[in-house]
């Protein structure tokens, strides 16, 4: 009896932690291309909430070879740590949000990982995402699409010296030069020009002390209820009357949205609103078919004399595959609309900005313009697979010890996914790459609005460029009022299918007869530099 309790004993202590250091001793040979981040608890456990002082030290050799006994050279020093998410709290590997500080618990900025210097930071689990690049192919599209998304490293971690797998370190969403660069309200400013920025709010879940009530319902599901969520600052954080302005903009925003002036330039939702960041969100979102990118993490942020921006991007990790959750995610052939998300009854309502929006024929045709540009090269086919196999190439080598640690391939687990689930790493990717392509395909089909009609008078009076037949069978026609320099047409990815270069004429023509049918890019440039793209449909 007396040897079964120190038995006990001694599975206990280990349990607890107390036996820490020969999980230290295990990892002398450990060693990995990507940082290595070491949090030290001294037995304490991290909580929700509040954060706790604890000990974190990074490894970040040039070499890229970082070994767990190698000297901390990136940080070294107090951190304030605590658990963070909603339903990914609930998952073995945990994500956490943390705060470096200053022995006495002040903020500490720092540059780390090569990132803007800040005290706010994420470690953004990947349990839910066997891929690892969920998120960070979302943050690198918005930012390729010229707005700020968040930046994250690939790292591996350890807790007390027990090794946890590969985690994305990365930006917290907060008002920051280096962030969303909008001006930070003081206590102060309550009158005037100062209050009107810099605010960061979003959709997400509320209760009654942290949101206001929208006196507005969704277009399409007027028995929904909408709540705003103060962010940053927070709602504790904002005196009443900065909360009472931020409140009355985003109403006469929505009064004017739901009005029958709601698509004047000059007078309507436009003069609210940034169009051109809603139209990115959108593109985002939509290529991603992000469960979340409308009805929860969704945020919005204005600046002093500012419109509503949207963004920026955040929380993936349910995207980019085949969830069997409501019609329009269950879908396996690439088909449904995220921001029709209210039809699936969500948990959190989202306000339905975005269907209004739609009912604006110019908001379509703008959105169809600026996707199919994108389409054409920062978002091709072609672009998009070279940042996956780039991801792939940062975590081929550690992907192995974090699958050994948590043992998932080949089996669902968080998001309830339709599809099987690949038993390597390597077919995690090539599902993940397969999934995009039968997403674009379904969307080059059915992208909202028409980009011809957008660009039909002002490429009048720039250059007048006529295009047809448009949809063409076998010839199409182009004549401008200027002399051409060269005629392109580009297939989705960004390939040149047909070229006719040194023009030098006003009227040509390309033989697209022996195409296949689908959706092309034509690019034409004059002799005077100008330059127009046209999406071409070969029936």
């Amino acid at each position: 009896m007396h040897k079964l309790k120190k038995q006990l004993l001694f599975l206990l202590l280990i349990c607890t932690g107390h036996f820490s250091n020969n999980a230290h001793a295990q990892n002398t040979s450990f060693v990995s291309n990507l940082p290595i981040v070491k949090i030290e608890t001294d037995g304490k456990t991290i909580p929700d909430e509040p954060k706790i002082m604890v000990r974190m030290k990074i490894i970040n050799n040039t070499n890229g070879q970082n070994r767990y006994t190698d000297t901390a050279n990136e940080y070294d020093g107090w951190i304030g740590i605590e658990l963070r998410g909603a339903s990914s709290q609930g998952y073995p590997q945990k994500p956490y949000a943390l705060e470096t500080r200053e022995a006495d618990g002040s903020n500490k900025n720092v540059s780390l990982l090569g990132l803007p210097e800040e005290n706010d930071w994420v470690l953004l689990s990947n349990y839910n995402d066997k891929s690892f690049m969920r998120n960070i192919l979302a943050y690198k599209m918005f930012e390729a699409l010229g707005n700020y998304a968040p930046r994250a490293r690939y790292v591996e971690v350890f807790l007390n010296g027990n090794y946890q797998g590969i985690y994305l370190f990365g930006e917290k969403i907060k008002r920051d030069k280096n962030r969303v660069d909008i001006a930070k309200l003081k206590e102060e400013d309550i009158a005037g020009e100062e209050l009107t920025g810099g605010y960061i709010f979003k959709i997400d879940y509320w209760n009654n002390n942290n949101s206001w009530l929208s006196p507005y319902r969704p277009i399409n599901h007027p028995e929904f209820n909408i709540h705003f969520v103060y962010y940053d600052p927070t709602w504790d954080e904002l005196v009443w009357q900065q909360k009472n302005y931020l409140e009355d903009y985003v109403t006469d925003f929505e009064s004017t949205l739901y009005s029958s002036h709601y698509a004047d330039p000059s007078t309507g939702y436009a003069a609210y609103l940034d169009e051109e960041s809603f139209i990115d969100y959108f593109i985002v979102s939509e290529i991603s078919r992000n469960n979340d990118g409308y009805k929860k993490s969704r945020y919005f942020h204005k600046d002093k004399n500012g419109k509503i921006v949207a963004g920026p991007v955040w929380d993936f990790d349910w995207a980019w595959k085949n969830i069997n959750q409501c019609y329009i995610f269950k879908a396996t052939d690439g088909s449904g609309w995220a921001y029709k998300i209210n039809d699936c009854n969500p948990d959190v309502k989202s306000p339905g900005w975005m269907i209004r929006l739609f009912y604006d024929s110019n908001f379509k045709n703008k959105t169809n313009c600026r996707y199919f540009d994108a389409r054409a090269g920062l978002l091709s086919d072609a672009a998009i697979n070279v940042t996956i196999d780039s991801l792939y190439n940062e975590v081929k080598d550690a992907q192995v010890r974090h699958f050994q640690k948590w043992q998932i391939l080949g089996i669902n687990v968080g998001a309830p996914e339709v599809d099987a689930q690949p038993k390597t790493y390597e077919g995690e990717v090539e599902k993940l790459k397969n999934w995009i392509k039968t997403r674009l395909q379904w969307l080059d089909q059915n992208m909202l609005g028409d980009c011809q009609q957008t660009y039909t008078a002002a490429i009048s009076e720039e250059a007048d460029i006529l295009v047809y037949p448009n949809p063409a069978s076998e010839r199409l026609n182009i004549k401008s009022g200027e002399y051409l320099d060269y005629v392109l047409l580009l297939d989705l990815t960004g390939k040149t299918i047909l070229s006719r270069r040194d023009v030098n004429q006003q009227i040509t023509q390309l033989d697209i007869s022996s195409l296949n049918p689908g959706i092309y890019i034509l690019q034409l440039a004059d002799l005077k530099g100008f330059i127009s793209t046209r999406k071409i449909i070969k029936q």
